[in-house]
């Protein structure tokens, strides 16, 4: 968990991950080794996403007993992919230091791939995020987060066999050896910029959740994000997600013209979150473009099971919690990017970025990354700024810079190279004013999405079996 933001310690991720890997390799059985796996994923789930709580009960409405049993369920539920890993990796008979380096740190990937797919995924504390600032991070534009959760679990593997005395001196060298090839990618330069930079700014009404779908406060939301725009200078405005808390139909025409004419007067466009409907069981979690450009739309894809669509069979799931417009329609699921104040921008609302391959389908023609969110559904917990350290794995991935408006917070301006340029503090109205790069040019990420990450642990496990059973054999 130290691995993660806030905390952002690389070593402790190495090492928790390195005592999962020699209590597997004491295991006595198959049930001892998925025990083991799922003890370490209950640990690191329950104090990583505690937050759910927050949502749920808080903002939710679900009692207390049940939204606590609710979220433990949850992190039991992600606690079965670390104890599918250890149930697998006990069946391959491979040497300790095979399966240390090898089969553990590809199998870890394969799961945590899978787990991204499942019930449309959830890669939240995913490994290879622990590595964002780590000398393993050169690793992200080739093969992605999975593949830095690979070279995470091996450098993990290797300092087990270090540790343990497996060819000691052969992983040590390994070790530096795998440090040292993830430096020397961090100084590739995969994309180059894409014309002037451009000066956008990014707005947080700071809305308390429980506040912002109540019609009392309607105009007083408005009134904020009006006035932030207006004292905006940026050729580019970014406002959050569904900063504008009504379906677009219902907006005072008033308040979009006034947005507009903010964002002529500044020579550029303005993004606006906002729900809008097609019909009368059909609306979407939508970004509108308004300003000098034609007036485009983006629609969120990729929605959030029970906070923004009810999966089939739970309907009686609304009746627990009380979340507003709890039943999205998908969008597109091959957007394009949004052409507006002189750039190309690859939108994805709240949740999304946490899936790079889908990041990835708008790009290369995408010079600049934009997403929106209202992480105030989580309070003041860890998950802001887990949001945050995902959304910059989104930037070495791509090769993009990315601008993040929120809510609440953590309105920021992320670097192409994942360094935070600037951030508002959390919790407080205000407006980041930064000076935004757009970008072109293709990472093997953006060309092969998670599919290299993917092939690559599989043919290193087939490789490892295939070496285990020539052992035995021999």
């Amino acid at each position: 968990m130290l691995g993660f933001s806030p905390f952002d310690v690389f070593p402790a991720a190495l090492f928790a991950h390195a005592l999962l890997i020699h209590s597997w390799q004491r295991a006595p059985s198959v049930r001892a080794a998925a025990l083991a796996g799922f003890w370490f994923g209950l640990g690191l789930f329950g104090a990583g996403v505690s937050w759910v709580f927050v949502s749920i009960h808080r903002f939710g409405g679900m009692p207390a007993p049940i939204a606590a049993f609710a979220t433990l369920a949850f992190c039991a539920f992600l606690a079965l992919f670390p104890a599918l890993v250890g149930a697998l990796q006990s069946r391959i008979p491979a040497t300790a230091a095979l399966r240390a380096t090898l089969v553990i740190p590809a199998l870890w990937a394969l799961v945590e791939w899978l787990r991204s797919w499942i019930l449309t995924g959830f890669p939240w504390l995913t490994a290879g995020y622990a590595a964002i600032d780590s000398p393993l991070a050169g690793f992200a534009p080739i093969g992605g987060v999975f593949l830095l959760s690979f070279a995470t679990l091996a450098g993990a593997g290797l300092l087990w066999c270090v540790a343990a005395r497996h060819g000691r001196w052969i992983a040590a060298v390994a070790f530096v050896v795998l440090g040292s090839v993830g430096a020397l990618l961090k100084g590739v330069a995969w994309s180059e910029p894409a014309g002037p930079a451009l000066t956008a700014s990014l707005l947080q009404g700071n809305i308390p959740q429980d506040l912002k779908f109540d019609p009392g406060r309607y105009d007083r939301t408005l009134e904020i994000y009006g006035r932030l725009a207006r004292q905006s200078q940026g050729r580019l405005i970014v406002l959050p997600e569904t900063a504008a808390p009504r379906f677009l139909d219902q907006v005072e025409p008033g308040f979009l013209r006034h947005l507009e004419d903010v964002a002529r007067r500044n020579q550029g466009d303005l993004l606006l979150g906002v729900p809008l409907r097609t019909g009368p069981t059909s609306y979407f979690n939508s970004v509108i473009s308004l300003g000098t450009s034609r007036q485009q739309r983006y629609d969120k894809n990729h929605l959030v099971p029970f906070g923004e669509f009810i999966p089939f069979g739970f309907g009686w799931i609304n009746s627990i919690l009380a979340f507003p417009l709890s039943d999205f329609t998908r969008g597109s699921t091959s957007p394009v990017p949004l052409s507006v104040a002189g750039e190309q921008v690859a939108i994805n609302v709240c949740y999304e970025d946490a899936f790079g391959a889908e990041i990835a389908r708008q790009l290369p023609a995408a010079t600049l990354l934009v997403n929106v969110s209202n992480v105030a559904w989580f309070g003041d917990s860890l998950a802001p700024r887990q949001h945050l350290q995902i959304a910059r794995m989104r930037t070495l991935e791509t090769g993009r810079m990315l601008l993040t408006a929120t809510n609440s917070g953590i309105t920021a301006a992320i670097a192409a190279d994942a360094r935070v340029i600037a951030e508002l503090p959390q919790f407080v109205e205000g407006k980041l004013e930064v000076s935004a790069q757009g970008y072109r040019g293709v990472t093997p990420y953006v060309r092969f999405g998670d599919w290299l990450a993917v092939t690559a642990c599989a043919l290193a496990l087939a490789g490892a079996i295939v070496l285990a059973r020539r052992a035995s054999s021999g």
